[in-house]
This record gives C-alpha cells, structure tokens and sequence, in this order.
C-alpha cells in the first residue's frame, strides 16, 4: 500500500527541473533531424538551377539521405546499449551540426550527396537513443508516459515547421540557409546535452562482441530494398537495375538471418520477435504507416497541383493536423495506464480509418483550405492516440538493457513502410489515373472540331482522372489503416520477467 501511495504522489507531482530540461534537450535534437527530413526537399529546385543538375540527379540527395538513415539506426541502437548513451548521444549532435554546415558549403552535387550521406548516419543515432534517455531518466510510469507523449509531437512540429521555415530561408537568403540554420542550434543542444544529460548505462559492455557481419549484412538488405523502393517508378519495377536490387536484398537479407543465430551481440536479437506483443507492435507498425503515408504525403501534391496552393501555403495546412497529434499522443499515452495499449491503439487507427475512407475519399478541387485542413486535424488525433502506445507494449517486454535496440527494431519498421507506402501509393495514383482517363474517353464525346475546345476537353478529362485516382488512393489508404487497427487488437503488453520498475515508452 506504502508503495502505490508513494507512486501516486511521484505521479501528481509530474516532473522534475531535471527531468523538464532533459526532455528539453532531446527535444530539441530530435526536432532538428526531423526538420531536416522536410526542409531539404524544399530546397531541390534551387540547388537544381545553381549545379546545372537534372531532377533525376537532384533525387539522389533525398535517396542517399534516406537510405544512411535506415541503415544505420538498428546500428546505433545497439551501440548505445552497449558503449552508454550520453557519449554517443554528444557525438551525433555535434556531428550533425558539424555536417549541416559541411552540407551548406558544398560545392557541386557529388560533394552535396556525400555531406548528406554523412548527415543522415549521425542523424540516426537520435532516434533510438533519445527514447532510451527518457526511458530511463522518468522512473514515474505516469510522468514518462507524458514525456514521451510531448516527446513524440516533436514528429508533427517538424512537418508543420520544414515549409513554413524552408520557404523564407530559401527565398531571402538561399538554399544554403536550411543547413546553416541547424549550426546555432546544434551548438545550443550540444551545451545542453553535455550540462542536462545524465549516463544511464551504469555497465557497458564494450565494442568487443559488436557484430560487423550482421551490420554489414543488414547495411547492403535495407539499403538496396530502400534503394529500389525509391528509384523502382523511375527505373520501372521490372528493370534490370530493380531485379538485380531484388534479388541482393533476399540474399543479404537471408544470410544474416544466419549470421545473426551465431553472434553472441546480435544487431537484431531474433528473440525478440518470438515474444508475441514486440511482434504484433511491429505488425501494426508497418500496417497503419503504410496506411499513414498514403493518407498524408499525396496531400501537399493534390493541393499544389490541382488547386495552385504554393509550398507555404501547403504548410499552414498541417498546422491544424500538428496541434491534434500533440493533443492525441498524450491522451493515448494516458488511456494506455488504464487500458490496453491494443485497445487503444486499434480505437485510434478505426477512427482514422473512419476519416480517411469516408471523408478523403470524396476530395474534390471543390474543396477550399478549411474543409481539408478539418480533415487532417481528425485523422492526425486518431493516429497521435493510436501509435503512441505502441512502443509501450514493444518495449515494456524487453530488458532495460535492450530498450535502444528494441527502440531501433520500431523506427526501422516505420522507415521502411514509409519507404513502400511512398512507393505504392504513387504507383496506385499514376496507374489508376491513367485507368480512369482511359475509362472517361471511352464514354465521353465532344462536338467540336476547334483546337481549343478540343484541348480544355482533354485538360478537363487529365483533372476528372486525377480526382477519381485521389479517390483510390485514399479508399486503399483508410483499409490499410482500418487493418493496422485490427493487428492491434492481438496486442497484448507483458511484464519483464523480474523487473522491479515498470517502463513506458510511447512514440509516433
């Protein structure tokens, strides 16, 4: 009884100085890298114009960013487990200002990509390490279910924040600024890391067992599936260069499930995925993102394409969807103290279900600035309550001294259903375009034989497919999501055997 009395009253008193400030600090961190992701895209047209580049070539600067980035996260989060948390925390913060501005002085698209390779690598230490900081600085079950909640809306400040901040950098100063920008702030977070944060790996276990065949095995397995992920609408997803990444991706990806059962430190430990509630967190995961990217990313397309909105103006639509999501993760976070986390989540993805089939799905450029920005408000609740307790049924099942791993495991699954939802979901548009304009010539007729008239019938035709696309794309988004939360529903959270201090962890 002493004991739940004393954990209430840890409870209402919330948090501590400390506890604010290291929140601050990698909140702050995690916000730069994720404004990083957003705020580059906007630049590519500039820096196509001053390198003379091709947009082709310009794509590299996202893919090869894109392809560091998932490979190097289930990498670092091991490593954290392993050497501590604060050292290699510090090292990606200052390697990430360091390369912002290695990024800002580039001098031709070559030396761009290889900054931005550079970027993404430190980048991916924050992830899964900022989780495990907070995981272990708030023993409060009650108090680290708010931190990670306030946490996780970092993810939606980021998207609401890359145009609204990319657009003026790059019209006043020029494209240059988005990286310049993080030099100020990495510097103030760096100060912060090294004064706030504490260790909180009290026993490290060393570089010695590191498992460089696994890494180098799961490196070559994600980095060709993102690879011709990105590249397959491009090359065609029958081509050679697609067959040929393929076919490396299934052999790497087969060998080091080998390799993996020898190491006595597995990159990815396989146990894992025997304990059902981290298996079915994963599931879900890759289901509702699937669902979620297709829901979110072709909405900034539709808009700019077929109702002239400019990249700004783009922006201020997710300003609505962001302060959702902050207001929906933490309410999650707390529904899940009481209730299962499955329940929660899987009441949280039939909810955006709902609003993606039902309210998406009759998108018109009818429709003005408000009557999606509603839209994007709901669904983005919906999905702040639904993901948020996801990671505290993963993680809760798994020694504290794998937190960063199984941390890792989860940004991995998202990184890449995003990668085929962006894939899938633009096949889904072009291919049904292309069915319905075919569809809505061999019913139409026009009566007139002046080239004009002729051609505002085939300009009309070209917009009437692209709806009726945006209409596919978002009935086969909102199943997706609507299956996300039925693999929730076989979520089920355990106890660490032996464990003395519960943990939470909840993320987007």
């Amino acid at each position: 009884m002493a004991k739940k009395e004393t954990k209430e009253k840890t409870s209402r008193r919330g948090f501590t100085g400390q506890q604010w400030l290291i929140l601050a600090t990698v909140m702050l961190a995690s916000f730069l890298g994720r404004l990083d992701g957003t705020i580059v895209n906007l630049a590519l047209p500039k820096i196509i114009t001053d390198f003379g580049i091709t947009v082709s070539q310009a794509s590299w600067v996202s893919t090869a960013y894109i392809i560091a980035n998932a490979i190097f996260v289930p990498v670092f989060g091991k490593l954290g487990d392993m050497i501590g948390r604060k050292p290699l925390y510090l090292f990606g913060i200052v390697g990430f200002t360091l390369t912002s501005m290695l990024a800002g002085l580039s001098f031709n698209l070559t030396s761009l990509v290889f900054f931005r390779i550079l970027q993404a690598i430190v980048v991916s230490i924050d992830y899964p390490i900022a989780l495990s900081i907070i995981a272990y600085s708030f023993e409060d079950k009650a108090a680290r279910a708010q931190a990670m909640g306030l946490w996780s809306a970092i993810f939606a400040a980021a998207i609401v924040f890359g145009p609204l901040l990319g657009g003026p950098l790059i019209d006043t100063f020029s494209w240059r600024a988005v990286f310049y920008v993080n030099v100020p702030l990495g510097i103030l977070g760096t100060w912060m890391a090294m004064t706030f944060i504490k260790e909180t790996v009290h026993k490290t276990r060393g570089f010695a067992n590191f498992d460089i065949a696994g890494s180098l095995l799961l490196g070559v397995a994600l980095g060709t599936m993102v690879l011709v992920l990105d590249q397959g609408p491009t090359w065609g997803w029958g081509s050679l260069n697609s067959i040929i990444s393929y076919v490396v991706t299934i052999v790497s990806s087969v060998a080091f499930l080998v390799v993996e059962k020898r190491q006595k430190e597995p990159i990815v430990d396989l146990k894992f995925f025997k304990i059902p509630a981290f298996s079915a967190a994963l599931i879900t995961s890759f289901i509702s993102f699937l669902g979620l990217i297709g829901g979110i990313f072709l909405i900034p397309i539709f808009v700019q394409n077929l109702l002239g909105y400019s990249v700004t103006k783009s922006g201020y639509l997710f300003i609505p969807m962001a302060f959702s999501i902050m207001l929906g993760a933490p309410i999650g976070g707390r529904l899940s103290l009481k209730f299962s986390p499955g329940v929660v989540t899987a009441v949280g993805m039939f909810f955006s279900s709902f609003i993606v089939y039902f309210l998406f799905a009759g998108i018109d450029i009818k429709w003005g600035f408000f009557d999606i920005a509603w839209r994007l408000m709901l669904f983005a609740f919906g999905i702040g309550m639904g993901l948020a307790p996801l990671t505290n049924a993963a993680t809760s099942t798994v020694p504290l001294e794998e937190v960063g791993v199984a941390s890792s495991l989860l940004a991995l699954v998202r990184n890449i259903s995003g990668a085929f939802g962006v894939a899938i979901f633009a096949t889904i548009l072009t291919d049904s375009t292309t069915g319905s304009l075919v569809s809505l010539q061999k019913y139409s007729l026009i009566n007139s034989n002046s080239p004009l008239v002729v051609l505002k019938y085939l300009g009309l035709l070209a917009v009437q497919a692209n709806v009726l696309a945006y209409h596919t794309v978002f009935h086969v988004a909102g199943i997706l999501v609507f299956l996300g939360g039925v693999a929730a529903l076989f979520v089920r959270e355990t106890k660490r055997e032996g464990e003395k201090r519960e943990h939470v962890a909840l993320e987007i």
